[in-house]
C-alpha cells in the first residue's frame, strides 16, 4: 500500500464468478433507474463505457473520466483515514474498494464494494459540475479537519452524494449513490410513504444524523447540482460550525416550521423495526 493508501486494482485477477456478479447487480439497476434516477448518472454510464459486461478496469475508466473531468478512479483496500479521504477528493481522485459483495450480500453488506463505489459514484464524476462539488467537498473537509468539524460535514455528504435526492421537471429523481447502488433503497427512497423527503438547506442537513444500518428517515432535496455547488463554495463554513456547536441535533425524524416539505413521512418503517 502506498503512503496515499492507494493499492493496484490487479483487475486481471477477478474471477469469472466476480464479473458475473457485477453483471447481475448492473443489469438489475440498469432495468429499474431510468425512470427515477436524474439523467445526468445515465449520461456518465454511456459516456464512460460502463455498460460493458465485467468489472470496469481503473486504467481505462481513469483515462475516460479525465478525458472528460480531470477526475480519476484509484483502488484502495477499504475505509480511508478521513484527511486522506479529502486530500485524494481535493485533488480529483475517487478512492474506490476493489472487491466485490458475494452472492450472499447481494441486497446488503455493511461496507462499501466496488459496486457501490464505482457503478454508485463514478458516473456523476463525469458531469462537470457535480464533478466541482466533489473537488469542493474535499476543499472543505481539509478545512473541516482543521476545526474539528469532520462529523458535520460528513452529514453534508451522507445527505447529497450517498443519499441526495434531486428536483427537475419530472419530479423528484435520485442521484446519490447509496440509493442508485442499492435496489430496494431506489424503490423506498421515492415511492415508500415513510420517509420524509425535504428541501435542502446546508445547515439543517450538518445539524441532522443519519442511518447507517436502515433506510433513511429523512432525505434531502437538492434543486439543481449548480445550486448545490454555489452553496458549498460561496459559504463560509468556520462561522455555522461554531453556531452548531452551541446547537442540538435535529431528531433524524424530525419536520420543521421553516423545512420546505415534500413529503411529510409516517415513519412506519423506523417504527416497525424491520431492515
Amino acid at each position: 500500500m502506498a503512503g496515499d493508501w492507494t493499492i493496484p486494482q490487479q483487475w486481471e485477477r477477478y474471477s469469472a464468478a466476480e464479473h458475473a456478479m457485477w453483471d447481475k447487480l448492473f443489469a438489475r439497476q440498469a432495468a429499474m433507474l431510468p425512470e427515477r434516477v436524474v439523467p445526468e448518472f445515465m449520461s456518465g454510464l454511456d459516456m464512460l463505457r460502463m455498460t460493458r459486461p465485467g468489472i470496469p478496469d481503473f486504467d481505462e475508466l481513469s483515462e475516460r473520466l479525465t478525458k472528460a473531468t480531470g477526475w480519476q478512479v484509484v483502488a484502495v483496500p477499504g475505509l480511508v483515514p478521513d484527511r486522506t479521504f479529502f486530500e485524494h477528493l481535493a485533488n480529483r481522485r475517487f478512492v474506490a474498494g476493489r472487491f466485490i459483495r458475494t452472492p450472499e450480500q447481494m441486497d446488503y453488506l455493511q461496507e462499501p464494494d466496488i459496486f457501490h463505489d464505482v457503478f454508485g459514484h463514478v458516473p456523476l464524476l463525469a458531469h462537470p459540475v457535480f464533478a466541482d462539488y466533489m473537488q469542493a467537498y474535499g476543499e472543505g473537509g481539509l478545512r473541516a479537519d482543521g476545526l474539528g468539524a469532520i462529523e458535520r460535514l460528513s452529514r453534508l455528504y451522507w445527505y447529497t452524494v450517498e443519499f441526495g435526492l434531486i428536483r427537475n421537471e419530472g419530479g423528484l429523481r435520485l442521484y446519490g449513490a447509496g440509493i442508485v447502488s442499492s435496489h430496494a433503497e431506489s424503490v423506498f427512497a421515492l415511492d415508500a410513504p415513510s420517509p420524509n423527503r425535504l428541501g435542502f438547506d446546508l445547515k439543517r442537513v450538518m445539524r441532522t444524523p443519519y442511518r447507517i444500518d436502515d433506510y433513511q428517515q429523512s432525505y434531502f432535496v437538492v434543486e439543481s447540482f449548480e445550486d448545490l455547488l454555489r452553496q458549498t463554495i460561496e459559504t463560509d463554513f468556520a462561522p455555522l460550525y461554531a453556531e452548531m456547536a452551541a446547537e442540538a441535533d435535529i431528531p433524524i425524524e424530525a419536520v420543521l416550521d421553516t423545512d420546505l416539505v415534500f413529503t411529510r413521512g409516517t415513519q412506519a418503517h423506523a417504527r416497525s423495526g424491520e431492515s
